[in-house]
């Protein structure tokens, strides 16, 4: 058991650490003309009206890049998903990326 975790561990950090020089070129102001979509649900500046729907601003950018990059390849099932999964199937790398600058610099 403890190898699983331990090969688990391992290829989140290898993920980690291959994603992290990508997650470096989000633009905040791209990321903020990209977020109308979102704020349908998140709020213009991640804070949800809402308490079906996560508050994402001053999320981890490194954390928002992989959820949006786990619903566009249907890696994450549960909750609101499937509605996940639509907003994110047209997004590119950098449209990701984008985003995930623009609500990380937001307050929580």
């Amino acid at each position: 058991m403890q190898a699983v975790i331990k090969g688990a561990m391992g290829v989140v950090l290898a993920w980690t650490v291959i994603s992290l020089p990508v997650l470096a070129d989000g633009d905040i102001a791209q990321g903020q003309a990209k977020s109308a979509s979102c704020a349908a649900c998140h709020g213009a500046t991640g804070k949800a009206t809402n308490t079906l729907y996560p508050n994402i601003g001053g999320q981890n950018a490194a954390y928002l890049a992989l959820a949006l990059n786990a619903y566009k390849s249907g890696g994450r099932t549960g909750g609101q998903a499937g509605v996940m999964q639509a907003f994110t199937a047209g997004l590119s790398e950098q449209d990701i990326n984008d985003l995930a600058a623009f609500y990380s610099s937001q307050k929580p």
